[in-house]
């Protein structure tokens, strides 16, 4: 039998499957643990695996110094929290959120009395609790808070400190986001074009693997190069020659009656950054296109 008198005490509000997926780590491994949830029904299957089930987010806060918010949105915060006191509590928020939303509430935390550590988690609830699948979990705000709770706060998942301003967790989780996000549309135009051809998705899945980790140099490169300002040297596939090729991309996109929508965005960030200077900018690596975004 686990001793739960060694673990710290800590209280979760928010069960979704998130939340639940938290929960069951923190349960797993001793921690005495408070939940509420809006929907109490969600809570009834913790509580049958030793979670404490509070009647309200004011009981769930009292509970315990350690206080994680997995809740809806940011708005769910404050509508759970209004009025509850938060003095000398500890908040880990772990509710996906933008970096102003996160700085905005660790203000907000700080006139109540309260330590902040705003959080984005990488990964979906079925990577919680299981570390071979490389799930962690990105924090900023107080690093003495951090510091204090690292070992409860990596038993769900790993646990990276990235700054002591409190919107770093979330805009590294979104930069990283908005990464795969670009990757997913890549794959789905890639699969698109297949359709209906001699080709199995299921052989073109493991060329597409394959390859684009083979392409995963590029994000190294562009940060050497935007942190230079150096777009020029070495480089091996410059400008003009690929803004030349995307026109292939497109043709063979209408031959196969697939919409370019989800490449051409970044195919025009290219040609604007060529045809601004096609003498200074058709020699560059494409990162040079990077620069453009900032409006």
């Amino acid at each position: 039998m686990t001793d739960n008198h060694a673990k710290t005490p800590l209280t979760l509000l928010g069960l979704g499957a998130m939340g639940t997926a938290l929960a069951r780590t923190w349960l797993a491994a001793g921690h005495p643990l408070t939940v509420w949830n809006r929907t109490p029904a969600k809570a009834e299957a913790l509580a049958a695996e030793g979670a404490a089930v509070a009647a309200s987010p004011a009981e769930a806060v009292a509970a315990s110094g350690l206080v994680v918010l997995c809740l809806l949105d940011d708005a769910s915060i404050g509508s759970a929290l209004d009025g509850v006191g938060l003095a000398g509590k500890d908040l880990v928020n772990l509710t996906t959120g933008t970096p102003a939303e996160g700085r905005a509430r660790a203000v907000w935390a700080e006139e109540r009395g309260a330590r902040f550590l705003d959080g984005g988690i990488m990964g979906t609830p079925s990577m919680i609790g299981n570390p071979a699948a490389g799930g962690y979990v990105f924090y900023s705000g107080s690093r003495r808070l951090f510091d204090t709770h690292r070992t409860v706060l990596e038993v769900p998942a790993g646990a990276r400190f990235v700054g002591e301003n409190p919107g770093c967790a979330a805009l590294h989780d979104v930069a990283l986001l908005s990464a795969m996000t670009g990757l997913f549309a890549g794959i789905s135009h890639a699969f698109a074009l297949i359709e209906g051809e001699d080709i199995s998705p299921k052989d073109l899945a493991p060329l597409l693997t394959e390859w684009l980790g083979a392409m995963g140099f590029f994000a190294g490169s562009a940060a050497e190069r935007l942190v230079s300002g150096d777009f020029t040297t070495g480089v091996e596939s410059n400008l003009a020659m690929q803004v030349a090729a995307s026109g292939t991309l497109l043709r063979t996109a209408a031959e196969q009656g697939v919409s370019a929508e989800l490449i051409t965005p970044y195919l025009e960030l290219m040609r604007e950054r060529l045809e601004a200077d096609p003498a200074a900018h058709g020699g560059e690596d494409t990162a040079g296109a990077i620069t453009l975004l900032k409006r």
